[in-house]
């Protein structure tokens, strides 16, 4: 058991998966010599050579279309985009062939591709660097989206989704790189796409992932104090999405809320409200609610930009205003 920053879970994940298997290569701007942006790659190219740590041009779509050639002809790529807004120059790579290929060659062409992204609002990086692309990436069929919100699921997810024969994007927090926690690296790793029941409670379920399940944990430590129980679910993955624990839960409570950092609009917890109603509708006692980011480019000014976003007291408010609890409405 080690205590660990969260991009050093990430990185003793690419050290032991590089080790393991010479078919494990990396590639993307800066991941060499400078060792990543986030340092999640640091040592490495020492360790393994500048043929299995390979730094790039700036050109995201060419060397996210070389992982998924690689990915084709046998190597296990993990291709880092720098953050998830310079995504949208490999949405080509990604959409039209990561996720395709493998479908249209009728299962002659496995994907083994890995793609990491740094992204959310990161302190005042302006609207063109704190974009949340969830939404755009969870309506691609072929993909699948890991969002560890720990260290220690960040050590398990990135090595599960190199061990995958499918194109896996883990979508990492920038704030997230220096939280710490426990990481087992013996410990046997629950499905990657299993969500995890972080807090139990009788009273509300509250489902969030990534940075937000932190700030509904506080918020969840908070309520408990007043009497509120409220069961924190951690999705650990946006596709697919493990509906049982999250139905199972709402069932007991009767009561769900929902927290995003994404934009509300036809964000994933729009797609989670929808298939939750559909599922629980004679089990809930109030409309399920949602408490999201605002639908506006991020500020740039630091105050407004932390409004923007789902703070610790916003998801306070929503829970005591399902249960009509005084403090619920301003």
């Amino acid at each position: 058991m080690s205590d660990l920053f969260y991009w050093q879970a990430l990185n003793r994940a690419m050290d032991a998966e590089m080790a393991a298997n010479e078919t494990v290569i990396t590639l993307g701007e800066d991941v060499g010599l400078y060792g990543g942006t986030y340092r999640v790659t640091e040592g490495l190219m020492a360790k393994y050579g500048e043929w299995r740590v390979r730094d790039t041009p700036i050109s995201e779509n060419s060397f996210t279309g070389l992982g998924v050639g690689a990915a084709m002809l046998g190597l296990r790529p993990v291709v880092e985009i720098m953050t998830i807004n310079f995504a949208l120059f490999a949405i080509d790579a990604i959409i039209n062939m990561a996720a395709k290929i493998p479908f249209m060659s009728g299962g002659q062409f496995p994907m083994p591709l890995t793609i990491r992204m740094p992204g959310g609002i990161a302190r005042q990086l302006g609207a063109q660097h704190s974009q949340r692309l969830e939404h755009t990436l969870m309506n691609v069929p072929g993909l699948r989206i890991a969002v560890p919100a720990t260290p220690q699921d960040a050590y398990w997810q990135l090595r599960q989704a190199i061990h995958s024969d499918d194109a896996l994007i883990i979508l990492e927090h920038e704030l997230l790189y220096f939280s710490k926690g426990d990481v087992n690296e013996n410990a046997v790793a629950p499905p990657v796409h299993q969500a995890l029941l972080r807090r139990q409670g009788r009273d509300i379920t509250c489902i969030s992932y990534s940075r937000m399940v932190i700030l509904a944990l506080e918020a969840a430590e908070f309520l408990a104090k007043e009497g509120i129980e409220m069961t924190v679910i951690d999705l650990r993955s946006l596709a697919p999405i493990d509906w049982d624990t999250c139905v199972q839960s709402v069932q007991q409570t009767h009561h769900c809320l929902i927290v995003e950092e994404d934009c509300r609009f036809a964000g994933a917890g729009a797609e989670l409200s929808a298939t939750l109603q559909e599922r629980c509708f004679y089990f809930l006692d109030s409309p399920i609610q949602r408490v999201a980011g605002m639908d506006i480019p991020t500020p740039f000014n630091g105050q407004l930009e932390a409004a923007s976003i789902p703070r610790t007291e916003d998801i306070i408010k929503a829970a005591r205003q399902m249960l009509g609890v005084p403090g619920g409405q301003s």
